[in-house]
């Protein structure tokens, strides 16, 4: 049999070093070229180091299974490394050879496991809790004997912290160890570090900073010390020698502290860098001058201390300016061509004392940077050269800025752009998922979805990068989550956020409504009252992830978190005779209707966008319940959903089909979520919905409520020549009208920049927000053609509708099981769809042109579907304010009426 079968994959883990899970599920990818291949059984072996057989699965097990499949051994103990290989057969029993040994090790699963202290710098040392505060090094030496068989360091930081050892940093992460919820969870980073100990004078060190445990967060000035007013470092060094005895060197009183040449480093203003005052050699052995203080004993964190499941932050690409400027003032900036989340690198020679300063901004206005939508974030970081004279490299260590263009002021001599490069910075997420088309402009939208995706997942689903805020919030990601699960694997990373979602919902008075933003950091006296999609959340994007990865532990280890809100939903329709009516829902937030400085008045009503997302919660509920077994609890939400949606359609719909709100939003949420009763006003919304949207000029009315649902609405209801219209608009507002204007992420608002060239008014003006962008979801399942037909991908739906004036679309997508592509090519009046199937699974093909759904199973297929002419473009709407609202309703479908029946080959 010609299969060869993957290295597994423990749980969701890139680099299984380190892992918090006693029993790792395992997942494994089968290839070939055999068409039509399943797996009919598999079997594991577990492994040790010397690639003994310790356990495994006892022969065969008869299933297709091969994603998260359940660990086959007991449960792992903390620090254990151990192997696995799968082998697999096939329908006919043909079994293929082993897979390579993939190998994981276990982290300290055990609070026990620790004996470690927090240490922290000593009050003495002069450090002023309320105002920025410097990077603090910390360190201790230490004499090993040899040899060393191996050695790890578990390390973490209430801050931010980057270890070193013997004069060289630990590892390539950034940001160590991010953000989350500290009274909760704290995560730790492993480390093997067998190869830079030496015999003899060791010394452990590590700088540490604020971040966001003690640094600003927040808008409107923001406020420190959100968590704590000092940073503390946590790490434990695990040596073993090869004589099977250990040591271990751990945080304790025995350390110092001393103050370096970082004198702030903050995640909003930036860092203040004096290399004057740089002490060589400090993590090293040897003389490390003189001020170093004792350090002193925090109490523990309160928080439990785990593994993380996803990445970390990384550096993942640098960029080299495009363009050198001279502003109208005179100021030399730097435009790197694309808005990217992370910070410079440079090399300069001058003269000691000499400071550079170097200021970010997403765009310019009037050719200057424009700096008002940073608002209360500085953005700023100088540097202060010690004038070696080989010259000096720099870049700043715990921040980051949102930019395109960078001002560099009092650099010495003439600027040589070569010496400066954008070193880019988020969560090193796995690529997944690609999308291309015949339409440049579309291209370029969907990149731009890219690079925001990119930009705003530092470590946690931000909805902005560049201002005084950067904050988690729910409502982005619960509408974003399918589009991000399409484009990266962050399975590990947004399961972790979710982890903390639960946490701060659960400890809350109520313990139901989950919070705004996750980390919760909004000051006491935010309005924290239910908001629908923000709420809904806790149930969205667990469902989305599950859609995505098929990862029912997910929706188990989240069960109490969907389920409390699930609840709290439940008593709210109780209370209102079936509907959710609250004081304020922020609603289709960004409707672009609404005022600058009022960006939550929306022309859909919130009580109906609530309502609407209530019965699509109650549903998807119900769906879990079933799938986990909750059988009573499925039934319950059944009712719910149905309580709600007879309460919608009496409320806000006419026995016409109109809706209450006459709006793009009111209209797509009404038909994506079946609040319609009967075919009449299913019928008559998707006209009207047509009409509302022709009466616009094809330009999008809808925010974060309407946006990811409208595309899909108009294809739904039979008009998605209309969906390409909207799609290709380039007016504002529209998704393409800021590609026009040189957006390279998807903007916060439609008009963020405005035709003129001037920033909006509104303080919230950001150039980097990634929930707009859902759009991507419909150009990969319905413009490409490529989804899922189950969970995980184990059933594929390959159903492209052309249209438009695009002449070709395609999509690809890593799934589980290996890559799936779809796509479609015009040539006059017929099609070409081509599609490929991973192992292991099939297919469910819905061709244009009518033909029947039919069934493939893996491998490369082309199917020509021929007499489909190219559909009528949507002229624009009539000028007269009397014209028919009918006025051509009658949309052209890319479906094909009549066309030839489909030839496969």
């Amino acid at each position: 049999m010609q299969a060869e079968v993957t290295a597994p994959v423990f749980e969701h883990h890139r680099e299984p070093l380190g892992i918090g899970e006693p029993r790792p599920r395992l997942s494994w990818r089968t290839e070939t070229d055999a068409p039509g291949w399943r797996q009919s059984a598999y079997e594991i072996e577990l492994l040790d180091d010397a690639g003994a057989r310790i356990g495994g699965t006892d022969g065969p097990v008869a299933s297709d299974a091969s994603v998260l499949v359940p660990w086959p051994g007991p449960d792992l103990a903390s620090r254990t490394r151990i192997g696995a290989r799968v082998r697999v057969r096939d329908a006919e029993d043909r079994v293929s050879a082993w897979s390579p040994v993939a190998y994981a090790e276990t982290g300290l699963l055990d609070a026990a496991d620790w004996t470690a202290r927090p240490i922290a710098p000593h009050p003495d040392l002069d450090i002023d809790p309320g105002r920025p505060q410097p990077v603090v090094l910390l360190r201790r030496s230490f004499r090993l004997r040899a040899p060393v068989a191996s050695a790890r360091l578990y390390v973490t930081a209430l801050g931010v912290c980057r270890p070193e050892l013997n004069g060289r940093p630990v590892g390539a992460d950034v940001l160590t160890p991010g953000w989350s919820s500290y009274h909760h969870r704290l995560r730790y980073s492993t480390y093997d570090v067998t190869e830079q100990l030496r015999e003899g004078v060791n010394v452990l060190g590590a700088q540490l900073g604020e971040g966001w445990y003690s640094g600003r967060l927040g808008f409107h000035g923001g406020r420190r010390a959100v968590y704590g007013d000092r940073p503390a470092l946590l790490a434990q060094l695990e040596i073993r020698y090869t004589d099977g005895s250990r040591e271990t060197v751990a945080t304790d009183g025995r350390w110092q502290a001393a103050t370096g040449p970082a004198l702030r480093s903050e995640l909003y203003d930036g860092e203040e860098y004096d290399a004057r005052l740089e002490r060589p050699g400090w993590s090293a052995p040897g003389e490390t001058g003189d001020g170093w203080m004792p350090v002193v004993e925090p109490d523990l964190p309160r928080g439990d201390l785990v593994a993380p499941t996803g990445p970390p932050v990384r550096r993942t690409q640098t960029l080299k300016p495009v363009h050198v400027l001279t502003t109208p003032a005179g100021h030399t900036v730097l435009d790197f061509g694309q808005n990217l989340v992370g910070r410079l690198r440079l090399r300069v020679r001058g003269e000691a004392g000499r400071t550079l300063t170097l200021s970010h901004a997403e765009v310019l206005e009037h050719g200057e940077l424009a700096l008002r939508p940073l608002r209360q974030a500085e953005a700023t970081d100088r540097y202060t050269l010690k004038g070696a004279p080989e010259g000096e490299t720099y870049e700043p260590l715990f921040t980051f800025h949102g930019f395109r263009y960078a001002q560099v002021d009092n650099w010495p001599g003439a600027l040589d752009p070569d010496d400066i490069e954008a070193v880019v910075l988020h969560t090193d997420m796995e690529r997944t998922g690609w999308f291309a088309c015949s339409d440049p402009l579309v291209e370029q939208l969907h990149a731009n979805i890219v690079w925001g995706m990119r930009g705003n997942f530092l470590d946690l689903p931000t909805d902005c990068p560049q201002r005084d805020e950067r904050l988690g919030w729910t409502g982005d990601i619960a509408v974003f989550a399918p589009t991000a699960a399409f484009l990266y694997d962050c399975s590990g990373m947004l399961g972790s956020w979710l982890r903390d979602l639960a946490a701060e919902q659960l400890a809350r008075p109520d313990g139901a409504i989950p919070p705004l933003v996750v980390p919760d950091a909004l000051p006491d006296g935010f309005p924290s009252a239910a908001n629908a999609i923000w709420a809904d959340s806790a149930v969205l994007v667990p469902w989305a992830l599950y859609r995505a990865f098929g990862d029912e532990g997910l929706l188990r280890a989240q069960w109490d978190s969907m389920s409390a809100w699930a609840d709290e939903l439940e008593r709210y329709a109780t209370e209102g005779g079936g509907l959710w009516r609250a004081a304020f829902q922020l609603g289709d937030w960004l409707d672009p209707g609404a005022p600058p400085d009022r960006p939550g008045d929306a022309r859909t009503d919130g009580d109906l966008v609530a309502n609407a997302y209530a019965a699509r919660t109650a549903e998807i509920m119900a769906e879990v319940a079933d799938l986990l077994g909750e059988r009573e609890h499925a039934e319950r939400y059944t009712r719910l959903a149905g309580r709600v949606r007879a309460a919608f359609a009496d409320e806000f719909v006419t026995p016409g089909g109109l809706l209450a709100s006459d709006a793009q939003t009111a209209y797509a949420l009404a038909l994506r979520f079946a609040l319609l009763p009967t075919a009449r006003q299913r019928e008559r919304a998707g006209r009207r919905l047509v009409e509302i949207v022709r009466r616009a000029g094809f330009r999008i009315a809808t925010g974060f409520a309407g946006t990811p649902l409208i595309c899909d609405a108009l294809t739904e209801a039979g008009a998605p020549e209309i969906a390409y219209r909207m799609l290709l608009e380039t007016g504002c507002p529209s998704w393409l009208y800021p590609v026009t204007m040189g957006a390279t992420t998807v903007w916060e608002r439609w008009d963020s920049l405005l035709p003129d060239g001037t920033v909006n008014p509104g303080e919230m003006t950001s150039f980097n927000h990634y929930a707009l962008g859902a759009v991507a979801d419909w150009l990969h399942r319905t413009v490409a053609g490529l989804g899922q037909a189950g969970p995980g991908w184990k059933r594929l739906r390959v159903a492209p509708v052309p249209g438009g004036t695009l002449t070709r679309a395609h999509a690809a997508h890593l799934t589980p099981y290996g890559r799936a592509e779809a796509g479609w090519e015009r040539q006059g009046d017929t099609v070409t769809v081509t599609a490929v199937v991973p192992p292991n699974t099939t297919a469910l093909v819905e061709l244009p042109g009518g033909t029947p759904p039919f069934e493939v199973g893996s491998g490369s297929h082309t199917f020509t579907v021929e007499g489909c002419t190219t559909p009528e473009w949507p002229p624009l709407p009539l000028r007269h304010p009397f014209s028919s609202p009918e006025t051509g309703t009658a949309a052209s479908s890319s479906r094909c009426p009549g066309a030839s029946p489909a030839r496969r080959r």
